[in-house]
Protein backbone atom coordinates (compact mmCIF):
# COMPACT_ATOMS: atom_id res chain seq x y z
CA UNK A 1 0.00 0.00 0.00
CA UNK A 2 1.34 3.46 -0.87
CA UNK A 3 0.87 6.46 1.38
CA UNK A 4 2.03 9.98 0.63
CA UNK A 5 3.51 11.88 3.56
CA UNK A 6 1.46 15.06 4.13
CA UNK A 7 4.55 16.75 5.53
CA UNK A 8 7.28 16.15 2.93
CA UNK A 9 5.36 14.55 0.03
CA UNK A 10 7.42 11.34 -0.03
CA UNK A 11 5.78 8.14 -1.22
CA UNK A 12 5.96 5.42 1.43
CA UNK A 13 5.23 1.72 0.91
CA UNK A 14 3.41 0.26 3.93
CA UNK A 15 2.19 -3.33 4.33
CA UNK A 16 -1.59 -3.25 4.75
CA UNK A 17 -1.41 -5.31 7.95
CA UNK A 18 0.69 -2.55 9.58
CA UNK A 19 -1.75 0.31 8.92
CA UNK A 20 -2.99 0.31 12.49
CA UNK A 21 0.51 0.58 13.96
CA UNK A 22 2.60 3.70 14.47
CA UNK A 23 3.84 4.36 10.92
CA UNK A 24 6.40 7.07 10.23
CA UNK A 25 7.57 8.57 6.94
CA UNK A 26 10.87 7.07 5.83
CA UNK A 27 12.21 10.51 4.95
CA UNK A 28 10.96 12.99 7.59
CA UNK A 29 9.57 10.67 10.32
CA UNK A 30 6.13 12.39 10.23
CA UNK A 31 3.20 10.22 11.42
CA UNK A 32 1.61 8.81 8.23
CA UNK A 33 -1.57 7.59 9.92
CA UNK A 34 -2.26 10.45 12.33
CA UNK A 35 -5.78 10.34 13.71
CA UNK A 36 -6.38 14.05 13.08
CA UNK A 37 -7.03 15.75 9.72
CA UNK A 38 -4.02 17.14 7.88
CA UNK A 39 -3.96 20.56 6.23
CA UNK A 40 -3.02 20.58 2.55
CA UNK A 41 -2.90 23.33 -0.09
CA UNK A 42 -2.66 23.96 -3.83
CA UNK A 43 0.90 22.67 -4.03
CA UNK A 44 0.46 19.34 -2.26
CA UNK A 45 -3.19 18.21 -2.44
CA UNK A 46 -3.11 16.62 -5.91
CA UNK A 47 0.06 14.53 -5.32
CA UNK A 48 -1.39 13.43 -1.96
CA UNK A 49 -4.69 12.35 -3.56
CA UNK A 50 -3.06 10.59 -6.51
CA UNK A 51 -0.41 8.76 -4.48
CA UNK A 52 -2.41 7.67 -1.44
CA UNK A 53 -4.09 4.30 -1.94
CA UNK A 54 -6.41 4.67 1.06
CA UNK A 55 -9.65 6.63 0.64
CA UNK A 56 -9.20 10.36 1.27
CA UNK A 57 -11.96 12.67 2.54
CA UNK A 58 -11.36 16.36 1.90
CA UNK A 59 -13.15 19.15 3.76
CA UNK A 60 -13.10 22.27 1.56
CA UNK A 61 -13.75 25.11 4.01
CA UNK A 62 -12.98 28.77 4.79
CA UNK A 63 -12.17 30.46 8.11
CA UNK A 64 -15.05 32.97 7.79
CA UNK A 65 -17.69 30.25 7.22
CA UNK A 66 -19.95 29.58 10.24
CA UNK A 67 -21.09 26.08 9.16
CA UNK A 68 -17.42 25.21 8.45
CA UNK A 69 -16.47 26.17 12.01
CA UNK A 70 -19.37 24.11 13.36
CA UNK A 71 -18.32 21.09 11.33
CA UNK A 72 -14.59 21.22 12.17
CA UNK A 73 -14.84 19.25 15.45
CA UNK A 74 -17.21 16.76 13.79
CA UNK A 75 -14.71 16.23 10.97
CA UNK A 76 -11.92 15.70 13.53
CA UNK A 77 -14.08 13.21 15.47
CA UNK A 78 -14.83 11.27 12.27
CA UNK A 79 -11.08 11.16 11.52
CA UNK A 80 -10.42 9.56 14.91
CA UNK A 81 -13.25 7.05 14.39
CA UNK A 82 -12.22 6.04 10.85
CA UNK A 83 -8.54 5.02 10.98
CA UNK A 84 -8.20 3.53 7.47
CA UNK A 85 -9.34 6.72 5.76
CA UNK A 86 -7.17 9.84 5.43
CA UNK A 87 -8.83 13.14 6.36
CA UNK A 88 -7.70 16.42 4.80
CA UNK A 89 -8.72 20.05 5.28
CA UNK A 90 -8.27 22.58 2.46
CA UNK A 91 -8.84 26.30 3.07
CA UNK A 92 -10.53 27.44 -0.16
CA UNK A 93 -9.32 31.03 0.29
CA UNK A 94 -5.69 29.90 0.60
CA UNK A 95 -6.00 27.26 -2.15
CA UNK A 96 -7.91 28.77 -5.09
CA UNK A 97 -6.33 26.49 -7.72
CA UNK A 98 -7.60 23.18 -6.31
CA UNK A 99 -10.88 24.82 -5.30
CA UNK A 100 -11.46 25.73 -8.96
CA UNK A 101 -10.23 22.35 -10.19
CA UNK A 102 -12.82 20.55 -8.07
CA UNK A 103 -15.54 23.16 -8.76
CA UNK A 104 -16.05 24.10 -5.12
CA UNK A 105 -18.95 26.56 -5.17
CA UNK A 106 -20.39 25.96 -1.72
CA UNK A 107 -18.70 25.34 1.61
CA UNK A 108 -18.31 23.20 3.48
CA UNK A 109 -17.94 20.74 0.61
CA UNK A 110 -16.88 17.26 1.64
CA UNK A 111 -15.37 15.23 -1.19
CA UNK A 112 -14.41 11.55 -1.07
CA UNK A 113 -11.52 10.41 -3.28
CA UNK A 114 -10.06 7.02 -4.07
CA UNK A 115 -6.84 6.73 -6.11
CA UNK A 116 -7.08 10.43 -6.94
CA UNK A 117 -10.58 10.16 -8.40
CA UNK A 118 -13.67 11.77 -6.90
CA UNK A 119 -16.12 9.12 -5.70
CA UNK A 120 -18.81 11.31 -4.15
CA UNK A 121 -19.39 14.68 -2.47
CA UNK A 122 -21.69 16.16 0.12
CA UNK A 123 -22.48 19.81 0.71
CA UNK A 124 -23.08 21.37 4.11
CA UNK A 125 -22.16 20.49 7.66
CA UNK A 126 -22.60 16.93 8.93
CA UNK A 127 -22.20 15.27 12.28
CA UNK A 128 -19.34 12.83 12.84
CA UNK A 129 -21.81 9.93 12.75
CA UNK A 130 -23.34 11.10 9.45
CA UNK A 131 -19.90 11.58 7.95
CA UNK A 132 -18.67 8.14 9.06
CA UNK A 133 -21.85 6.49 7.79
CA UNK A 134 -21.56 8.23 4.40
CA UNK A 135 -17.91 7.16 4.08
CA UNK A 136 -18.67 3.55 4.98
CA UNK A 137 -21.36 3.29 2.29
CA UNK A 138 -18.96 4.59 -0.38
CA UNK A 139 -15.73 2.70 0.45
Amino acid sequence: MHLICPSCGSKNRVPEEKLEQDIRCGRCQHDLMASEPVVLKDDNLLPFLEGTELPVVVDFWAPWCGPCKTMAPQFAAAAKATPKVRFVKVDTDASPVVSRKFAIRSIPSIVLFKHGQEIDRRLGAMSAAELSSWISTKT
